[in-house]
């Protein structure tokens, strides 16, 4: 009886682990949709160096949603509270950090991206779209209405948290995938063509999301 009752326990434990995966799996394909900044730097960086760099551009900004996701599955709300009080301080040094990529990229010489190509960077890469992501404190208010609206909370005990955390991350990385192979098919089927002009669309793309970014946070 005692050995049917622990398998019984760990049949549970594992049913509800393999529910907080997967429920972490879907709020990361809902909420990390590859749309703003880090998203359209993925693409360009992808045209301009390959997937390898966009797949290490998307993956700065799950690790910034893993940290906020971590914060929202442990019920930390402590660390929460405080970026919460700052976080229009925050916006706006995302914002600015934001903006400076844009102007970069529209003032940037083809010779000079040449060199970068030679030179590349990935650990700029992870650290530049982790810093975009990372600025972001709203993003916990998001993570916590999802995982409240999912049933999840701190009181699942740490495994589950744990269980939930690599599930967003899993989910937010399905679309850094998705987008830098899609954008590296397309840049396949027009061999040839000079994407300068796009990277200066893409850096006016970058100043357009600052500027949502100072609206947004001195809008109210």
């Amino acid at each position: 009886m005692r050995s049917l009752r622990k398998n019984a326990v760990a049949a549970h434990n594992g049913d509800t682990m393999g529910s907080c995966l997967i429920k972490g799996v879907l709020i990361g394909l809902l909420f990390g949709m590859p749309i703003g900044a880090v998203g359209t730097l993925t693409v360009q960086r992808t045209l301009n160096y390959g997937v390898k760099a966009g797949l290490i551009t998307g993956s700065g900004s799950s690790a910034a949603d893993c940290i906020y996701a971590c914060i929202g599955a442990f019920g930390l709300t402590l660390i929460s509270d405080f970026l919460l009080k700052y976080q229009m301080i925050i916006n706006i040094v995302g914002g600015l950090f934001v903006a400076a990529m844009g102007v970069s990229q529209i003032l940037k010489k083809p010779e000079e991206r040449q060199f970068e190509a030679e030179k590349i960077s990935y650990a700029k890469m992870f650290l530049s779209s982790f810093a975009v992501g990372i600025t972001n404190p709203t993003a916990i208010l998001t993570f916590i209405f999802a995982f409240s609206y999912f049933g999840l909370s701190a009181q699942d005990g740490v495994l589950a948290s744990v269980m939930i955390v690599l599930g967003v991350l899993i989910g937010t990385y399905f679309w850094w995938i998705a987008v830098s192979l899609l954008t590296s098919f397309i840049k396949k089927k027009n061999a040839g063509r000079e994407f300068r002009a796009v990277n200066k669309v893409f850096g006016s793309v970058l100043l357009l999301f600052a500027a949502v970014i100072f609206l947004k946070t001195f809008g109210g």
